[in-house]
């Protein structure tokens, strides 16, 4: 079982992260689900992923070649079709342990200047390392990415 990471954004928005991420898990030969709450979000992410620097194959669930994706973005229960080692969540997707026993590694991405995207953050912490998952925390606070104790 792969650690969880969960990145506590406060300077950045996630569409300035995720193409680090992304990238970082297409370079370990991972495949990656980024799972989303909102489909209006995932289509906007899509596009800005589609627009942005650099070239990163990814597509929206739900079309012929899903399980050829090297990402996949999916919506909550949807489920990934593209066999990834690598599990993303965005505003507030829900993740189970169960979620992270075959993969690398779990990111979870929210936003510490919501209260509310805060503690469902804590709250998927508590959940999943009270069912055995290792969770690593990363702030930006500093104005760089750290990880904290």
């Amino acid at each position: 079982m792969g650690a969880a990471l969960f990145y506590h954004l406060t300077r950045s928005a996630p569409e300035v992260l995720l193409p680090v991420l992304i990238g970082k898990s297409l370079h370990a030969g991972w495949r990656v689900e980024l799972r989303g709450a909102h489909l209006p979000a995932l289509e906007r992410l899509d596009e800005s992923l589609w627009l942005g620097d650099g070239f990163l194959p990814h597509g929206l669930a739900g079309g012929p070649h899903d399980s050829l994706q090297p990402v996949l973005l999916t919506l909550v229960g949807q489920g990934a079709t593209n066999n990834p080692s690598c599990l993303i969540t965005l505003h507030g997707a829900e993740v189970a342990a169960e979620d992270c026993a075959p993969l690398e590694r779990t990111l979870i991405l929210f936003d510490g200047n919501d209260p509310e995207a805060l503690e469902r953050a804590r709250a998927q912490w508590r959940l999943l390392t009270k069912a055995g998952v290792s969770a690593e925390y990363w702030s930006e606070a500093s104005g760089k990415w750290e990880r904290k104790q």
